[in-house]
């Protein structure tokens, strides 16, 4: 069976925390973390996604549990073969011809040309026909559905893992853009130091993603009277001091002050993003604002804490956490655009 346009074009948001893939006429078929887990003696797999995450921090000195993305970068090509083409066998329900699949991969704006070869490569052993590797902002903007063929300029901000990618996109390419290795990950070792420094508990990354994902915010809500609006959760880890199982009331406001310097990078990065767009662009992101996707991008208040900060209106997207990805495959629709906004930097 062939591989037709409306079925099986495919695009793969390959994240540093999580890796989505979409599948034209179907959306979104596959979202797992970016995890892979091995038996150390034999090499022999294990779990992939959810399963391998699920081991982190907890196996034993035979199980290998390994992040083969780090910082939106492959660091370990054979572990993220091995887990891109799991995730892909699961995604293709029906037994089909690899070979005919076209494929869109989502990298990070800042990688090099030797680290997207890297990437096309891994897609390639999977028997891809076409391979394009787009970079993550362009993507996230055709999946928030923001104008990028007009010439008016959109602004877009992809908060991931890994990478924080900021981009200005006009006439279907990028005109100026900035990658930070500053994101979801750098997000979580912030409250990772706070929880060490104020409360002298030892948490490990999984209750940190935790905690930045149910009571995290850029700053803290406040009711029609300007009361503080303070959310609680309990936090679980090792005394420092006493090396015994500990459990600590965190507040929202605790996150606010934790997250405060990774975010101010963040947002330093927007400035800069703007600073760099020629006049006619930046009066156009003045009218048209700034959509922030990603997972990091969706912090509570976030986006109201960078409109105090620039001025300009500051929206989330309504699929942030999946732009990407809808983004590598909807922009198989029109090859010719395609390859426009693939080339859009070179």
């Amino acid at each position: 069976m062939g591989f037709g346009l409306f079925n099986k074009d495919m695009g793969i948001d390959l994240g540093t925390a999580n890796t989505l893939i979409y599948l034209s006429g179907k959306g979104i078929v596959s979202n797992e973390p970016s995890v892979i887990a091995v038996d150390a003696n034999s090499g022999k797999l294990i779990a992939t996604g959810q399963k391998a995450k699920e081991m982190v921090g907890k196996a034993p000195e035979h199980i290998k549990v390994v992040r083969p993305l780090q910082d939106g970068v492959i660091s370990d090509f054979d572990m993220t073969a091995v887990m891109l083409r799991e995730f892909i066998s699961k995604a293709l329900a029906e037994k089909v011809r690899a070979a005919k699949l076209r494929v869109v991969v989502g990298v990070p704006s800042g990688v090099t040309e030797v680290e997207k070869r890297a990437v096309e490569e891994v897609v390639r052993q999977m028997g891809g026909k076409d391979v394009f590797v787009m970079e993550e902002p362009m993507a996230a903007a055709i999946g928030a559905n923001l104008a990028v063929d007009e010439p008016v300029g959109c602004m877009i901000a992809d908060i991931g893992g890994g990478t924080s990618d900021i981009a200005i996109i006009a006439l279907g390419g990028i005109v100026t853009s900035t990658s930070l290795r500053y994101a979801g990950d750098k997000f979580d070792e912030a409250i990772i130091q706070y929880m060490r420094r104020k409360y002298n508990l030892l948490i490990g990354n999984k209750t940190a993603e935790e905690l930045k994902i149910n009571i995290g915010c850029a700053v803290v809500d406040v009711d029609e009277e300007g009361f503080e609006v303070i959310k609680t959760m309990d936090a679980r880890g090792r005394d420092i001091v006493t090396g015994l199982p500990k459990t600590v009331t965190v507040r929202s406001r605790d996150m606010q002050d934790a997250l405060e310097e990774p975010v101010e990078v963040v947002i330093e990065g927007i400035k800069a993003t703007l600073e760099n767009a020629p006049p006619e662009l930046a009066a156009d992101i003045v009218t048209n604002g700034l959509v922030l996707s990603g997972g990091g991008g969706m912090i509570s208040n976030l986006d109201k804490l960078i409109e105090m900060r620039t001025g300009m209106h500051v929206r989330v997207a309504e699929n942030a956490f999946e732009a990407v990805a809808i983004g590598t495959g909807k922009s198989l629709a029109n090859i010719e655009k395609l390859k426009n906004y693939v080339l859009s930097k070179r």
